[in-house]
C-alpha cells in the first residue's frame, strides 16, 4: 500500500499558536470580556437595554464566524484523518484492537457519567437556581432537536440506524456517527485496493488534510477575540444573581472533570507503569492548544504528534486512536451532559427516579459518542438528554452563553482521554520505538 503522509505532519500549521501563547490570550480574553460585558449590561444604567442587545450581536460575530469554519472543515478534517489511520495499518491491526478499543471508550464513558452523577447529587448546584424561581419554562423548546429521544424499545433501530443509508444526508446534517461509520467502512475498502488505484485517492486525501489544516489556521487566530466577544455579550445579557448561580454550577462540572483527569492518571499508573507527572508534562501542548480553541478535532494533528515523539506510541496506534477518539471518545462532554441534565432537573425542581437516572446514563453515552468535536456541540446534543428525561429544554438558552468557557475545559479533558488510549493501547499492540521521553520508563 502506497505510503500515506501522517496528519502529524501537519501540526506545523499549528506551532506558532502554541509559541504565541494562544491559551494565555485567551484567558486575557475572558477578563476583558468579562467587564465588558459587566458595563454594556443594562443594569449598570450606562446604555439602554436596545442598545446592548444590538452590540452584544456584534460582540457575538468573531465567536460564529470561528464556529462556523471549524464546522466546515470538521467533516472533511475527521474523514481523511480516519482514512489515514485505517491505511497507514493493516487489516490484522484494525481486527486485534478495533473493537477493544470501542469497548474502552464506551467504559471510560460510563466513569465519566458516574462521577457526573455523584458530584451532582452531592453538590447538588441546581437548587440556587430553583431558589431564585429557577429558569424559565414556555413548555415549548427553543432548540431544535435532531432525532428523536431513545427509549428501551428502540434498541434496535438505533443499532441499524448506525449505517447511514445516505451518506451525504450525514454529513450534511453533522451525524457525526454515521460519518465515522462511513469513513471506516470506505477506509477498509481502500486497503483492498491495488497501490495504482488506491495511489489518487491517497492524493487526493492528502490535499484535503492540507487544506483543512490551513483553514484551522485562520480560525485560531480569532479565538481570543471570539472569546471576549461571547463572554462580553453573556453577561451584557444576564443578571448577576443567575451568573452567580451559573458560576456554581461551572465548579461542579470543572471538578467532576478533574475528577476524571485523576482517573486518567490511574489508568496511566496502574496499566502501563508511566509516570502520570511525566504525562501530564508531555501532553501540555495539546491540552493548551485544546483549551484555547474548544475543538478536539482541530488538536488531533498537534496530539499525534505528541503521541508519536513525547508519549513513544507507535504512529500505527495514534493514526487510528486519535481521529476516532476526537469522534466518540468524549468523556468530558458526556460529565457536562450529566451534569448539566440533573442540574437542570434540580433548578427545575424535578426529582428524578433511579430508572430516569438508568435513561440518563444510556442516553448520555449514545449522545456523546455522536456529540461533533466542535465548539459547542455538546449543548445542541444535550437537547435530546434533556427530553428523554422529561426535562424542560428551555433553560438550554443561558447554558448556551456559559457553554465556552466550560468547552474549554472538557476538551482539554476530552484529547487527554485520547492521549491517555493512546499509550494503553501502545502496551499492547504497538510497534518498538525509538527512545521517546516516557518510552524507556518502568
Amino acid at each position: 500500500m502506497i505510503e500515506f503522509i501522517p496528519l502529524n505532519n501537519l501540526s506545523v500549521h499549528l506551532d506558532r499558536l502554541i509559541k504565541g501563547r494562544l491559551w494565555l490570550k485567551v484567558i486575557i480574553g475572558l477578563i476583558l470580556g468579562a467587564g465588558a460585558g459587566v458595563l454594556l449590561n443594562p443594569s449598570t444604567g450606562l446604555l439602554s437595554e436596545n442598545i446592548s442587545l444590538r452590540l452584544a450581536d456584534w460582540l457575538d460575530l468573531p465567536g460564529q464566524i470561528f464556529m462556523r469554519l471549524v464546522q466546515m472543515i470538521m467533516i472533511p478534517l475527521i474523514f481523511t484523518s480516519i482514512i489515514t489511520g485505517i491505511v497507514s495499518n493493516t487489516s490484522e491491526n484494525l481486527k486485534t484492537f478495533g473493537l477493544r478499543l470501542l469497548l474502552y471508550f464506551v467504559f471510560t464513558t460510563v466513569v465519566a457519567i458516574i462521577i457526573g452523577v455523584v458530584v451532582t447529587f452531592i453538590l447538588r448546584p441546581g437548587e440556587y437556581i430553583f431558589a431564585l424561581g429557577g429558569f424559565p419554562n414556555s413548555g415549548e423548546s427553543p432548540i431544535a432537536v435532531n432525532g428523536q429521544t431513545m427509549g428501551i424499545e428502540s434498541i434496535p433501530n438505533a443499532i441499524s440506524n448506525l449505517i447511514p443509508n445516505n451518506p451525504l444526508e450525514s454529513i450534511l446534517t453533522g451525524e457525526m456517527l454515521g460519518v465515522v461509520i462511513f469513513t471506516i467502512i470506505i477506509g477498509v475498502a481502500i486497503t483492498q485496493l491495488r497501490q495504482e488505484v488506491s495511489r489518487p485517492i491517497i492524493r487526493f486525501s492528502e490535499a484535503i488534510q492540507k487544506i483543512c489544516m490551513i483553514v484551522v489556521s485562520w480560525a485560531m487566530m480569532l479565538v481570543p477575540f471570539a472569546v471576549f466577544g461571547l463572554i462580553a455579550a453573556l453577561l451584557s445579557r444576564t443578571s448577576v444573581e443567575i451568573f452567580l448561580g451559573l458560576g456554581y454550577y461551572m465548579l461542579v462540572v470543572i471538578l467532576g472533570l478533574i475528577v476524571l483527569l485523576m482517573v486518567y492518571l490511574v489508568l496511566v499508573l496502574v496499566v502501563t507503569g508511566k509516570s502520570p507527572f511525566k504525562f501530564l508534562g508531555a501532553i501540555r501542548e495539546p491540552q493548551l492548544l485544546a483549551f484555547s480553541t474548544a475543538s478536539s478535532a482541530a488538536v488531533m494533528p498537534l496530539s499525534m504528534k505528541t503521541a508519536d515523539e513525547k508519549l513513544g506510541v507507535s504512529s500505527n496506534i495514534s493514526d487510528f486512536v486519535i481521529p476516532v477518539g476526537a469522534t466518540i471518545n468524549m468523556d468530558g462532554t458526556a460529565l457536562f451532559q450529566c451534569v448539566t441534565t440533573l442540574f437542570m432537573a434540580q433548578a427545575y425542581g424535578i426529582e428524578l427516579p433511579v430508572v430516569n437516572l438508568l435513561l440518563i446514563t444510556f442516553t448520555v453515552v449514545a449522545a456523546s459518542i455522536g456529540t461533533p468535536a466542535i465548539p459547542g456541540g455538546g449543548v445542541i446534543i444535550l437537547a435530546s438528554v434533556l427530553q428523554s428525561a422529561g426535562i424542560p429544554v428551555d433553560g438550554l438558552i443561558i447554558i448556551i452563553g456559559i457553554d465556552r468557557i466550560l468547552g474549554m475545559f472538557r476538551t482539554s479533558i476530552n484529547v487527554t482521554g485520547d492521549l491517555t488510549a493512546c499509550l494503553i493501547f501502545n502496551k499492547f499492540y504497538g510497534v518498538a520505538r525509538g527512545n521517546k521521553i516516557l518510552a524507556n520508563e518502568t
